[in-house]
């Protein structure tokens, strides 16, 4: 008992709890967020995730990332069924800024999807990561 009353060893206890939360905090509070534009990058690649597009058409052919489907917000309930064959595929939802995806992300899952992603900070974020977007033909 003489341990938990020394005041070394109780500072030594709080510096251990509070650099243990200061560890744990950024995945503690990971759960709101989308995913990052590397985790996404590795999806696509590695497990072939589909990256659909929620934004309007006029802002999808303006820019868009590569191999992006566009299934506008509004139209997203219509053809749900329409994402992927597979429902066990990773389906990455892509708008402007991040806000609207996530939105998307009820419509998906409650259709059945069982890994759907936000991109995190949406397009915005994705070419403020210096990542390429295509433009679509007119």
């Amino acid at each position: 008992m003489k341990f938990f009353t020394n005041p070394f060893n109780l500072a030594l206890i709080v510096i251990v709890l509070v650099s243990g939360v200061m560890l744990l905090w950024p995945t503690l509070t990971r759960r709101n967020r989308g995913l990052a534009s590397s985790e996404a990058i590795l999806l696509i690649n590695r497990r072939n995730a589909v990256v659909i597009d929620v934004r309007a058409a006029d802002a999808y052919a303006a820019g868009h990332l590569p191999q992006a489907r566009h299934v506008a917000f509004a139209e997203l309930s219509a053809k749900v069924q329409q994402v992927a064959k597979n429902k066990a595929t990773p389906v990455i939802v892509v708008c402007q800024s991040g806000q609207q995806s996530n939105r998307a992300l009820d419509t998906l899952r409650q259709a059945g999807y069982s890994e759907v992603h936000a991109l995190e900070g949406g397009l915005d974020g994705w070419k403020k990561a210096g990542l390429p977007v295509v433009a679509s033909k007119a």
